[in-house]
């Protein structure tokens, strides 16, 4: 039941964000479902892969690195999905940082 609850509130979250973040455009809450599934299995499969070939970047740069990761699998996710749009590398930035941040928010109230 958890689990479900994250996840509709992570659509939920995702939508609003979408919807009044400048720089990211969102066609309905169907596709904010479908960009949670997407953004869940990019950052099972290709977060680790980039977090190993930047982590030299990272270690110099004190962690601040992984916050470009977080924004180029956001960009990869506006690729891949027609429903959802990033207009850029700041904004996709700007979308990941906010996401974390009312997700970490959210999970901690959840459980």
């Amino acid at each position: 039941m958890g689990f479900l609850l994250k996840f509709l509130l992570s659509a939920i979250i995702t939508y609003v964000l979408a919807k009044f973040l400048p720089g990211s455009q969102i066609g309905g809450f169907g596709d904010a479902i479908i960009l949670v599934i997407v953004l869940a299995i990019l950052n099972a499969v290709v977060k680790p892969i980039l977090k190993i070939v930047g982590f030299p970047i990272t270690v110099l740069t004190l962690g601040l690195f992984l916050f470009v990761i977080n924004a180029l699998i956001v960009m990869l996710a506006s690729y891949l999905l027609s429903g959802f749009e990033i207009d850029g590398f700041f904004s996709a930035l700007i979308f990941s940082i906010v996401l974390s941040l009312v997700t970490s928010v959210v999970d901690m109230i959840v459980d």
